[in-house]
């Protein structure tokens, strides 16, 4: 069945939910609600509290085609082109990450080390994606500016429009670049949070990552470290003395990347846990600091 029968919101969230259970996804309730908040342009409130409340024609047409998208696995975000990332909307794409709740402990992670938020901050994001790190930075640090890099033209496309989106666009600058290659200047903070997922690992992805999101986002090399490799030996030469250096890891990969800081003349200053107890951040400090 292709076509949503119900005409009351309530029945019609009863109906999703069990197409998008059947089909695998993981969160059929909540994906079915944001769906119909799209459909309907209501808010998520609304449609919890008007389950009587009849959906016009439209709505339950576009309502229709959205869920035979999410039957087909396609991400919610894509489908409704955004995402909320640390209380902000970001425009998605194919052509970019989905930003994710376990990334928002990068942000944390940073913004506690920044000892003065007003500060003139010049802030690098190597492999921006749609800027949801570097953006969210800039918005709670009013005087700071950056630069994001990415590889991806289209990527940068997206990061701009939400730049435009947020009020950012004049502190902000992007650059088409291979990661830190012929890249100068000094940089208060630096975050990245790059592809670290081994490439034999890719197909055993949900269909949502692995059909639907960028490779070029995923691929972390043979072994899952190869953009490490390009970033961590240019750290040391891209902040100052005083640089929040941030990175987002994959799933045991903390003490490889340890290793690469320390052998680039870093000292690891942490290792910071996201909301599944797993380490998430690690931060750097030029070995000279201490």
């Amino acid at each position: 069945m292709n076509d949503i029968q119900a005409n009351t919101v309530a029945v019609a969230l009863v109906q999703a939910a069990d197409r998008l259970k059947a089909a695998g996804a993981q969160t059929p309730e909540l994906d079915a609600r944001v769906l119909l908040c799209h459909a309907t342009g209501r808010d998520y409130a609304w449609v919890i509290a008007n389950g009587e409340v009849e959906i016009g024609p439209a709505a339950r047409d576009g309502f229709a085609e959205m869920l035979a998208r999410r039957e087909r696995r396609e991400p919610v975000s894509q489908i409704v082109a955004a995402r909320e990332f640390w209380s902000r909307d970001f425009r998605v794409t194919p052509d970019v990450l989905t930003p994710r709740p376990d990334t928002e402990t990068l942000v944390e992670t940073v913004l506690s080390r920044i000892e003065d938020w007003d500060a003139p901050l010049h802030m690098l994001d190597l492999g921006t994606g749609s800027g949801c790190l570097l953006l969210t930075l800039l918005a709670e640090c009013p005087n700071a500016t950056g630069l994001g890099i990415d590889a991806s033209p289209e990527a940068l496309e997206v990061a701009a429009s939400n730049a435009v989106a947020l009020g950012l666009d004049m502190r902000v600058a992007w650059l088409e670049g291979d990661w830190c290659d012929g890249l100068d200047g000094n940089f208060d903070v630096i975050v990245s949070n790059p592809p670290y997922i081994a490439r034999h690992e890719l197909r055993h992805l949900e269909p949502e990552v692995r059909d639907y999101e960028p490779r070029l986002a995923l691929d972390g090399g043979a072994d899952g470290f190869a953009a490490y490799r390009r970033i961590v030996p240019a750290l040391r030469r891209l902040g100052t003395g005083a640089s929040v250096i941030a990175l987002e890891l994959g799933q045991g990969q903390a003490h490889g990347v340890a290793a690469l800081g320390r052998v680039a003349g870093l000292r690891i200053a942490d290792v910071d846990q996201d909301i599944n107890r797993r380490a998430r951040v690690i931060t750097f400090e030029p070995a000279s600091n201490g």
